[in-house]
C-alpha cells in the first residue's frame, strides 16, 4: 500500500494551471518543474511564451487534447489550456510517511476543510512552525491547486503534505498507528496549554460549517479546546490552527 501511494503522481506533485502560474513555476529557480502539458488547441503568443519558458528551464513539453488539460487541472474554467507538474519534494503518502523508521510525531489532520485560502494558510503555518506533517486528503478538502499555492505564499510547494483517501481513512491509520487523536472543540475539557501528549500526536482541524466528521469523531482520543477569555465564540480554522502549531513550538523549547 505505501509503496503504490508513494509512487503516485499525486503524491509527487502540485499541478498548478493557468498561464501565468504556470509561468510563473518555471521562472522559479527554487522549484523543480516535472512537465508541461499544453492543449494542441493552444496556439499563439501566449503557447509561444510557454513553450520558450519551458525551453529555457530544461522542462519537457506534452501536448494532450483540451479535454484532457481541463481533467487533469480538475478546473475547465481557469486552465487556459496549459498546466504544470511541480515537484513537492516532501509529499509523500500518509502510509508511507507511518512506514517509516522514524515516523512523524507531531501532523495535524484536515477534515472537511474546503476554502482554499484556509488550507494554504494552514500549510505555511505548519511549514513555517517546523511541524513534521500536514494531511491532506484527496476527498473533502480543497484540491491542492494555485488557490491554494497562492493563499501559502508559494510555501505548499515545500511543504510537509501528507495524502491519503479521506479523513475517516487518516484518522483509522493514525489510531492502527498508535497515535493519539486530538480535536480542537470549544467545549473541550482540557485546553490546548494543558493538555498531556503522548510521544505521538495528531491534531484533528474540522471544517468552517461541519466541524469534525462523525467517522473522525469516533477515533478521537480527547477534545481540546483554545482558551478565548474575550467575547468571540470561536476562531478561524487557520487562526486556530496557528494557535496550535506554535503551542507546539512552545512545548518542544521547553
Amino acid at each position: 500500500m505505501g509503496d503504490e501511494a508513494e509512487v503516485s503522481p499525486k503524491d509527487r506533485f502540485l499541478t498548478v494551471y493557468g498561464r501565468k502560474p504556470v509561468l510563473e513555476a518555471l521562472g522559479d529557480d527554487g522549484l523543480q518543474v516535472d512537465k508541461v502539458i499544453l492543449a494542441d488547441t493552444a496556439r499563439g503568443p501566449a503557447a509561444a511564451e510557454i513553450q520558450r519558458a519551458a525551453k529555457a528551464a530544461g522542462v519537457p513539453v506534452q501536448r494532450a487534447s483540451a479535454h484532457r488539460v481541463k481533467v487533469l487541472a480538475g478546473n475547465g474554467k481557469q486552465d487556459q489550456g496549459v498546466l504544470a507538474d511541480v515537484v513537492a519534494p516532501r509529499m509523500r503518502s500518509l502510509a508511507s510517511a507511518l512506514d517509516d523508521r522514524r515516523p512523524p510525531s507531531r501532523v495535524l489532520l484536515l477534515d472537511g476543510i474546503t476554502t482554499p485560502a484556509n488550507v494554504g494558510m494552514i500549510l505555511r503555518t505548519a511549514t513555517a512552525a517546523g511541524l513534521d506533517g500536514v494531511i491532506v486528503p484527496r476527498r473533502g478538502v480543497a484540491a491542492l491547486d494555485p488557490m491554494v499555492v497562492k493563499a501559502s505564499a508559494g510555501v505548499a510547494f515545500r511543504a510537509p503534505v501528507l495524502r491519503c483517501g479521506s479523513a475517516g481513512e487518516a484518522a483509522e491509520m493514525l489510531a492502527e498507528a498508535g497515535y493519539g487523536l486530538f480535536a480542537l472543540s470549544a467545549s473541550g475539557k482540557s485546553t490546548l496549554f494543558d493538555v498531556s501528549l503522548p510521544q505521538r500526536a495528531a491534531f484533528v482541524l474540522g471544517g468552517e460549517t461541519d466541524g469534525v466528521s462523525a467517522t473522525v469523531a469516533e477515533l478521537v482520543t480527547e477534545w481540546v479546546s483554545i482558551p478565548m477569555p474575550g467575547d468571540v465564540e470561536s476562531l478561524n480554522v487557520s487562526a486556530a490552527a496557528a494557535v496550535l502549531s506554535f503551542e507546539l513550538v512552545r512545548r518542544s523549547a521547553e
